[in-house]
């Protein structure tokens, strides 16, 4: 029972026959593996670039603009302006 006999060998050769076997699959699979790697390796160099972008002014909103339509007195009232 502690070594394997003919028919255990037989079946191991055929499942790494349809694994493997065949016009090269491993080195095909290798070489897809090989491929995924470096494009890994590209998107994450490309992450440590620095995005270069226009600087452009803070852009704020002006609370007491000029021509500003009057408060209503629900807004008055909103605040704890009373008139």
């Amino acid at each position: 029972m502690g070594s394997l006999s003919i028919w255990h060998w037989m079946i191991v050769i055929v499942v790494v026959m349809l694994l493997f076997g065949g016009r090269g699959k491993l080195s095909n699979l290798m070489g897809d593996f090989a491929q995924g790697i470096k494009a890994f390796k590209k998107g994450m160099s490309e992450d440590d670039k620095p995005v270069e972008t226009k600087a452009e002014p803070a852009k704020t909103i002006d609370h007491q603009a000029a021509g500003a339509a009057p408060k209503t007195e629900t807004e008055q009232r909103a605040e704890g302006v009373r008139s």
